[in-house]
Parts: C-alpha cells; structure tokens; sequence
C-alpha cells in the first residue's frame, strides 16, 4: 500500500468502525498475523490463497457481524426519540425509564409513528395500518386510543411533546 501499510489502516478504521476487516497479505510470519489480529483484523490470509476460501470468509464474517453481534440486533429492535423508547422484541415502551402500559392497538399506533417520525398519519392511514382495513366509523375509535396513549405517555394535549394533531389532517410523532 503506498502511503501507510494495513496496520496503520486498521488502527485508523478501528478509531471510529465496527465491520469486519481480513487482511489479504503476503507476509506468512507469526509475528505478521498476530500483529494484524491484534491491530483489529478479525481474519488474516496470506498469499497464495483460494479464491473460494476468501469468500467463505468474508461471508462467516459477515455473518458473524450482522446476525451473531447481541448488539447490533438489540439496537435494530429499539426504537428511540427523545426519552420514549419502543421495544420492537419485548412489544413494550417506555418514558424516561417509566415503563408505559399499552393495550396491542396503542402499541400499533405508537409503532407506526415511532417508525416514522415527522410524517402525518391520517385517521384512515393509521385505521388500515392497526386494523388492515378502514371504516368510517373507525376514526373516532383513533381518536380515543391516541388520546388514551397520549394520557399513559402524559403528553398534553393542548401542548403535545411528542404526538401533536395536524388539524384537518390527522397525526404525527415528533422527532427528537
């Protein structure tokens, strides 16, 4: 490599990135390989090496990065803004560390906005996203669940911090 060698690179990535690194090289010594994997490689090869090898590691890599890494899929699983917190895993929520207790459709709808902070939701919309189909007379019903949701959060509604009404429009979360 021209202007630093693969130690100093992986240092440098291992500063600020978590993804996998297999050093490709033609130095075979111990020492060579025990320096790499100490610097942060988690696979290290030397010359000459099959093709076909190289992939079944990048791949056992990648596999152990995305699928086996606790917390990385932990965090895929959370939703966060602001204090409120969403547990996609456990289907609980919570404020400030308070645990909220939401009955399955009040999840739905905090799901829903939560997955998408900043856009408006319709009544209809957010009927067809909790109950896979709308009816008219289902809008006042949301009208009561986000009022109870809002009430468990304690969220005014006079001075919403996290779900406000888009008058004549419906309703959306705000993002923090």
């Amino acid at each position: 490599m021209p202007e630093m060698d693969g130690y100093e690179l992986t240092a440098k990535i291992r500063q600020d990135y978590r993804f996998p690194i297999i050093f490709l090289s033609a130095k075979n010594q111990d020492h060579d390989k025990i320096l790499g994997l100490n610097m942060g490689a988690d696979d290290y090869m030397t010359k000459p090496f099959n093709p076909l090898e190289v992939i079944a590691r990048i791949n056992s890599n990648l596999r152990r990065y995305y699928e086996l890494s606790g917390e990385q899929k932990e965090n895929a699983s959370k939703l966060r803004n602001g204090e409120l917190t969403l547990d996609m895993d456990r289907m609980s929520a919570s404020i400030a560390g308070r645990e909220l207790s939401l009955t399955p459709t009040e999840f739905k709808i905090l799901s829903l906005f939560m997955k998408n902070p900043g856009r408006v939701f319709t009544k209809a919309q957010i009927c067809e996203a909790v109950n896979g189909e709308y009816y008219e007379a289902d809008e006042n019903t949301i009208i009561v669940h986000i009022s109870k949701l809002r009430e468990k959060m304690n969220d005014d509604s006079k001075n919403p911090e996290y779900i406000r009404n888009i008058r004549g429009l419906g309703y959306k979360i705000e993002k923090k």
